[in-house]
């Protein structure tokens, strides 16, 4: 429970990461205390031993160990209560009097009088006659090449194991003070680096279908939780569109599919109030197969708009003769053109071909002409074309009906809305939607080129090469 919450985890992170530092960096201080400590140890009996080793060497037989003291006095800043020196023949005996109590207990190794021999100083650490060990250093007194004596002195390490001793409580005791600081701290500062994720959780939590227009706050500092903000509300944005837009569809679709159910519920209901003559019930019979039919064309256009959208809908994509087709719609659509006395003109096309479904093409370009038709009045003009524009086959659609403002250019394309001069017309408003979702499955797209009281132009641009195709 305690590491739940990314507060309490951050700041164990940090308390850790600040130990881990915290011990590295007092384990490397305390491994260069003792080095420097003890190299001024060695420095220090190097320089007491070549005063010793020079005096020896200039003075052979005469007794100074009355100076000693005065030595390790001007050496070490003060005259140690332990110290250790004595003056040993070249086979390691001792000397005539060159010696004090404490050093008889010292001992002469086989390597320091090796090294000796040869005119080398020797290091050691000993165990002395006292509780602490003995830096011990062995150095040859030489005359020439020739070993006259031998000088041992040493320094107990008292003084500086306390020392290091000294150091490590003292680390002992910062440690954890200096991580109770810090894990406060970095609390306090991970607390109040995560506020704006906390307001944006309550403002999360308070968010829900109904209400997705609230947004969180933002910092505007242009940080990680900012952008994080902004995300969130970008988000919101489109979930609310898109909220929008599935209850607009779900309110039109169910207006549509109510109208024609209610006429063939009605007349079903009439049929069977009384006898009817077989002609009666054939005429209801077919008016009623007309409302399915109506309703089958609704159902099957909302199928195709959701499997379009959701990146599902099936091609079986080869190469299609477009100008043909377009002929082929064009002598499809000329019937219904002429019963509502609207001249529909094709331009000859130019020879084009596409990768594409041809029957969903085809869906594609009656959906288009017809909606041309149904928007041109009596004695109006409908203008088909079809051309080739460098590495796309554009076909152009044109008519003199009344025109579509700017503002409704977006939306027309939008399932169930008509404008209004549209209302009047059969139809549920799908077939724009329909055709430019074909076009973006193959590719392409729909353009629309219209203003009010000038007619409407809508371009389908559809690629030709089979590197635009997925």
């Amino acid at each position: 429970m305690l590491f739940k919450t990314i507060r309490n985890r951050l700041t164990a992170w940090y308390v850790g990461l600040l130990t881990v530092a915290f011990v590295i960096l007092g384990g490397a201080a305390y491994q260069l205390l003792s080095y420097s400590l003890n190299q001024e140890m060695d420095n220090t009996l190097t320089s007491v031993a070549r005063v010793l080793a020079e005096r020896a060497a200039r003075e052979p037989g005469a007794s100074f160990a009355g100076e000693v003291d005065e030595i390790f006095r001007r050496f070490f800043g003060f005259s140690p209560v332990h110290r250790y020196f004595r003056m040993l023949s070249p086979l390691g005996n001792r000397a005539s009097t060159q010696f004090n109590q404490a050093s008889e207990t010292l001992p002469l190794s086989n390597n320091a009088l090796n090294n000796a021999a040869r005119g080398l100083p020797t290091f050691e650490s000993v165990q002395g006659p006292y509780h602490y060990p003995v830096r011990l250093l062995t150095m040859p007194v030489m005359q020439g090449k020739r070993l006259t004596n031998i000088i041992q002195v040493g320094m107990p390490l008292e003084n500086l194991q306390k020392t290091l001793i000294r150091y490590l409580l003292v680390m002992a005791v910062l440690l954890p003070a200096v991580l109770l600081v810090a894990a406060a701290g970095g609390w306090f500062l991970v607390r109040r680096a995560l506020q704006p994720v906390d307001r944006m959780t309550k403002a999360a939590s308070r968010i829900s279908a109904e209400h997705l227009t609230e947004r969180v706050e933002e910092t505007h500092a242009g940080d990680e939780l900012d952008r994080l903000a902004k995300t969130f509300n970008q988000m919101l944005a489109r979930l609310d569109a898109a909220f929008s837009q599935v209850r607009q569809f779900s309110a039109s679709a169910s207006h549509e599919l109510q109208t024609p159910l209610t006429i063939l519920r009605g007349e079903l209901e009439v049929a069977l109030r009384s006898s009817r003559s077989p002609d009666e019930y054939q005429q209801i019979i077919r008016s009623s197969l007309e409302e399915i039919d109506k309703l089958s064309q609704l159902v099957d256009g909302m199928l195709m708009l959701s499997r379009a959208e959701a990146g599902v809908l099936k091609f079986d994509r080869r190469q299609i003769d477009l100008a043909a087709l377009v002929e082929e719609v064009y002598w499809r659509l000329r019937v219904l053109a002429e019963s509502k006395s609207v001249d529909l003109l094709l331009d000859r096309p130019d020879c084009v071909s596409v990768q594409g479904d041809r029957e969903r093409l085809r869906q594609l370009l009656v959906n288009v002409i017809e909606n041309g038709v149904k928007y041109t009045g009596d004695g109006g003009r409908v203008a088909v074309s079809l051309r080739q524009a460098n590495d796309c086959a554009v076909v152009e659609v044109s008519d003199t009906g009344g025109g579509i403002p700017e503002e409704e250019h977006e939306q027309v394309f939008q399932p169930f809305y008509r404008t209004l001069d549209a209302l009047p017309e059969k139809g549920a408003g799908l077939g724009l939607s329909i055709a430019r979702s074909i076009a973006l499955a193959h590719q392409g797209r729909i353009e629309i080129d219209s203003a009010p009281g000038k007619g409407s132009t809508l371009r389908i641009v559809l690629p030709t090469g089979q590197n635009h195709l997925k």
